[in-house]
């Protein structure tokens, strides 16, 4: 690993890629820019946000207009893509990472394409791209053009989704199981979570079928070479997954619809318990206050004794309330 400090302002990596096929070469830290077009071929930039130099580096690159420029600098949350002047530039979803794990946080991959570069930012690591470069230090002859590279990302982001729809069911999973069983539990709380996670995958995932769509129905000398038929390809990928996700979200809405049914059904039992107890300690409510209140000549006032016979009533007051739940099948 290079520890050098890196000559270009916010480097995490640059790749060269010869103009007749072959080896793509890394460079070290310690590269000036203008080795990125030493030698003809075409170069992969990315750069971290995090350093506030970035956007007087991009001012310097060649080929990149204002537009572009301000893609690849925006802190903009949602995706885009735009198709003009041979060049292809915007934002991606993806899914962040941290040191030690991957996480199903969202990140955003802003990019820039042309014949002769692809240079990619962004302000937190980001799974899918780092699995791009891991597959591109495998395969270094892969690659023959930015397109090429553009489409890995998207396969890599397809992955992703992927890995966490499997994740999500897995969830699910154990949350029907406890849905399911005899007694009743609230997994509300744990099912909130997976539903938002899988809203928001959705949501940006429908956006970005939409702009690769529309970028693709762009005129042939607005868009770079091979880039319709690299759109078709990652099109029918992204279809497939979002009918998966489209899947999960929907088996997490009846979940959670199951879930409010069984705890109505809990309420409602509790509320029938309540309703039985109060009809049964209406009637000795009544005996008792009928012999506490303060009249005369009522039974057993005048001499010792009548206890038994007010526990008496309340007994047989308890029967007959039962004998009439019973008799118009409450009970």
């Amino acid at each position: 690993m290079d520890t050098l400090p890196a000559n270009i302002p916010g480097l995490v990596w640059a790749y060269r890629f010869p103009p007749e096929g072959g080896k793509a070469i890394r460079l070290p830290n310690s590269a000036p820019q203008a080795e990125l077009t030493n030698g003809g071929g075409f170069y992969w930039l990315h750069l971290n946000l995090a350093d506030a130099r970035v956007p007087g580096l991009l001012d310097s690159i060649e080929g990149l207009n204002d537009d572009a420029k301000a893609a690849l600098i925006t802190r903009d949350t949602h995706a885009a893509m735009t198709v003009d002047e041979q060049m292809l530039y915007g934002t991606l979803v993806d899914c962040q990472r941290e040191f030690d794990h991957e996480t199903a946080d969202l990140g955003w991959l802003h990019f820039a394409i042309s014949d002769r570069f692809i240079i990619t930012t962004r302000l937190q690591p980001l799974r899918s791209i780092e699995r791009a470069r891991a597959l591109l230090e495998k395969n270094p002859a892969k690659f023959e053009r930015p397109v090429d590279l553009f489409e890995i990302l998207v396969i890599e982001f397809q992955r992703t989704l992927i890995s966490i729809v499997m994740e999500m069911t897995d969830e699910l999973n154990v949350i029907e199981d406890f849905v399911y069983d005899n007694s009743p539990r609230d997994e509300r709380r744990r099912l909130a979570p997976v539903r938002r996670t899988v809203v928001r995958l959705h949501r940006h995932l429908r956006t970005v079928l939409a702009l690769m769509r529309r970028a693709a129905a762009s005129h042939d000398d607005e868009m770079p070479f091979g880039f319709d038929d690299v759109a078709a390809r990652l099109t029918s990928r992204l279809e497939t997954v979002d009918h998966d996700i489209y899947a999960l979200q929907d088996r997490a809405r009846l979940l959670h619809e199951e879930i409010d049914s069984k705890l109505s059904s809990e309420t409602n039992r509790h509320l029938y318990i309540l309703s039985i107890m109060t009809a049964f300690l209406l009637p000795p409510t009544l005996v008792t206050g009928f012999f506490g209140m303060n009249t005369t000549n009522l039974p057993f006032a005048e001499g010792s004794g009548g206890t038994e016979y007010a526990v008496a009533l309340i007994i047989a007051s308890i029967l007959l309330a039962w004998w009439l739940l019973k008799r118009v099948r409450i009970l």
